[in-house]
Parts: structure tokens; C-alpha cells; sequence
């Protein structure tokens, strides 16, 4: 399983219209196409004071084919939506991660 990892620091003036938005159209429009089988956001606690608040949003899917083919036919349009809607407001980054173990406790038992 490959985890699709956006990092990003948005200014505190639009964070929570932002998250909104995210949770109510991006996300959803995201995991319209089907190449993600779920997803989650996550917001940094350790924050240091830089006027914006760091979230990141994850996605998970099958393969990394599954992630490039998204990448490369629906990525750009949508990212496309977000930076014009946000732009100089934000900084990003991403990752991609291959899931190694989950829930490695358990496991153990």
C-alpha cells in the first residue's frame, strides 16, 4: 500500500475556511476518481509561530501505478483549483510513502 502524503502550512487568516474546503470539495473531489481507497487530515501540534498552521492531509492507495496514473491524468486540474483559490497563501509538499506494518503491535501478539 502506497500513503500519499501533503504537507502544508496555510496562513491562519484562511486556515479554517481552508479545512472547510478541503473537508467539503477538494477531498471529496479527490477521492471521486478511485484511485484512493480512504484518507485523513491531520494537524500539527507542535507548531511554531509563523502566521500559518500545518496540516497534513494523507491518502492512501493500492500501488504506486495506482498514484502516478492520478498524478498524472487528475493531479494537475485539481491542484490547478487550489491555487487559485489560495495561492501566495500557502506552502507545500508531498511524499510518498510505501506501508511497511500496521497496527505492528498486535501483530507481535
Amino acid at each position: 500500500m502506497i500513503l500519499y502524503n501533503i504537507t502544508i502550512n496555510i496562513e491562519n487568516g484562511v486556515a479554517e475556511e481552508w479545512l472547510q474546503w478541503m473537508k467539503e470539495v477538494h477531498i471529496p473531489e479527490v477521492m471521486s476518481k478511485g484511485y484512493f481507497l480512504n484518507n485523513q487530515v491531520a494537524r500539527l501540534i507542535n507548531e511554531i509561530d509563523n502566521g500559518g498552521t500545518t496540516y497534513a492531509v494523507q491518502y492512501y492507495c493500492r500501488s504506486m501505478q495506482d498514484l502516478e496514473e492520478y498524478q498524472r491524468e487528475h493531479a494537475p486540474a485539481l491542484e490547478s483549483k487550489h491555487i487559485e483559490r489560495y495561492e501566495g497563501k500557502f506552502v507545500v509538499f508531498s511524499s510518498m510513502l510505501e506501508v511497511v506494518g500496521t497496527d505492528v503491535e498486535r501483530a507481535q501478539q
